[in-house]
């Protein structure tokens, strides 16, 4: 069974949420949050923000669900929720950031944890790729993500964005240059 076969098979569900199921929501939250969570993460690039990000989008889907016209295009508007409010988030979050280098008349800056040797070196290349990726322009953030952090296939992610093959391929190969180029030496 391939990915596009389970998100056919949740026509139903999602038939059934919109007939007010909570039982149904629970069932599409648990068979399709990781994905909701990738979609942040690639927009966002802040997993710190993901948890709250996505109760905000399951919140939304549960309240708008009856807007939904077709309810076979679910998953592209259950992406659009998504990819919405992570860059409202990222909105929220550079106000705040500007706001917070205003009051304290410069940059914050993070310190960072120590840890014993090993351990350390482990947790510094974690972070040296995790600020790679959080790096790269949301454009080939997404389909970085969707690809090789979930393990969906071209076609798929061509579907959810709304974009021809050819141009999440073209995305992937930019993606993975920067990231050679951002870590090249570094790990």
């Amino acid at each position: 069974m391939t990915r596009s076969d389970i998100f056919d098979s949740d026509l139903p569900v999602v038939e059934a949420i919109a007939n007010g199921d909570r039982f149904a929501f629970q069932e599409l939250t648990r068979r399709h949050g990781e994905w909701v969570r990738a979609v942040i993460f690639g927009v966002l690039g802040d997993a710190e923000r993901i948890d709250d990000v996505a109760q905000q989008v399951w919140t939304n889907v549960w309240e708008r669900i009856d807007r939904l016209r077709d309810l076979s295009r679910w998953r592209p508007w259950l992406y659009r929720m998504a990819y919405n409010a992570a860059i409202d988030a990222g909105r929220d979050v550079s106000r705040r950031r500007k706001a917070a280098e205003a009051l304290s008349n410069g940059p914050c800056e993070r310190v960072a944890p120590h840890a014993p040797g090993e351990e350390l070196d482990r947790a510094e290349k974690v972070e040296q790729v995790t600020n790679a990726v959080k790096g790269l322009p949301a454009l080939y953030r997404e389909p970085f993500v969707l690809r090789h952090l979930q393990g969906w296939g071209y076609r798929e992610i061509s579907e959810v964005m709304g974009i021809p093959v050819d141009t999440v391929e073209t995305r992937l190969v930019r993606a993975r240059r920067m990231l050679r180029e951002k870590l090249n030496g570094h790990i």
